[in-house]
């Protein structure tokens, strides 16, 4: 193994903090790493690392050599990656932040037939329904189900509108009362989509008629998939992405409460850092799952 490639192996043993985790990572088997290590030890003549019983961590010598070889590690690899997108090749690493429901649904064959097409890039994907600060967290991309964007230090781009519904179990409904005005909301357990800005706040119109209704209810939560299970236990009512619920609209286990009023527009966005030009990699991505949603997953 050459010097370059023995220290990209010791830079991932000191960020995973263990042979085993680097191994993983770079996808190599632990008595390799351990190898790799123990020649870049012996061809400098000092010990780079102190193994225990819980983890790895860098000698003081270690921690040296780390800080002198990281940028230059990290210009090689931007330097090859600019050289592979100078050609039209696409590849390196793509962290890419995604919604839980919407990763867990839409994201799978993205990914692989994605990966079929572009085999030297590397796909690292966080689902969570958190907005996450794309910029400080250090993604490519984030995939979101929102409204227009108040952080306007980013660049987006709109793929489709994401249909929203009202929705209870007709068991529930049939137990009381069906809505038949935004006003009744107020006797019906509401259950509300609660994030960092607090409670859920149902923007409702009906031509000129508008009514705004704080969705309160026993329980809140932060994930639409945990919210559409609750409901169809006969929960309450709440306001969920058509793509969670279609099954359940479709075989009548849920049915839609005010159909006639509506709620403001989200959309299925990308949202990137500020480049100044979108990296091949993002570029291809991007391209790649507007062409699938689509055209093969509708929303």
């Amino acid at each position: 193994m050459g010097e370059l490639e023995s220290i990209r192996v010791f830079l991932a043993v000191a960020a995973q903090q263990s042979f085993a985790g680097a191994a993983r990572h770079l996808g190599m088997t632990p008595a390799s790493v351990t190898r790799t290590i123990a020649a870049l030890e012996a061809q400098l003549g000092v010990q780079l690392l102190v193994r225990t019983t819980r983890q790895v961590s860098l000698t003081s010598a270690g921690a040296g050599y780390a800080a002198r070889v990281t940028p230059l590690a990290e210009g090689l690899a931007e330097a090859a990656d600019q050289t592979r997108e100078a050609q039209g090749i696409t590849s390196g690493r793509l962290r890419i932040s995604a919604p839980l429901s919407l990763g867990v649904k839409v994201l799978p064959p993205v990914l692989s037939q994605f990966g079929a097409l572009y085999p030297q890039t590397h796909l690292d994907v966080s689902l969570s329904d958190r907005f996450v600060d794309i910029v400080d967290e250090g993604y490519d991309l984030a995939i979101r189900i929102s409204g227009p964007p108040s952080d306007k230090s980013t660049i987006w781009r709109k793929i489709c509108k994401v249909p929203r519904l009202l929705v209870a179990a007709s068991a529930y409904l049939t137990a009381r009362d069906t809505p038949q005005r935004p006003e009744d909301l107020a006797g019906h357990e509401c259950l509300g989509y609660r994030d960092d800005l607090g409670a859920e706040i149902w923007q409702l119109s009906n031509g000129k008629r508008q009514h705004s209704h704080k969705a309160i209810g026993r329980v809140s939560a932060n994930n639409g998939d945990l919210l559409a299970k609750l409901v169809l236990q006969g929960e309450g009512i709440a306001l969920l992405p058509r793509f969670i619920i279609e099954d359940d609209i479709a075989s009548g286990r849920l049915v839609s409460v005010l159909p006639d009023w509506s709620t403001p527009e989200i959309w299925l966005t990308l949202y990137y850092p500020p480049y100044e030009q979108l990296p091949l990699r993002v570029a291809t991505f991007s391209d790649f799952f507007e062409t699938h949603v689509n055209e093969t997953c509708p929303l």
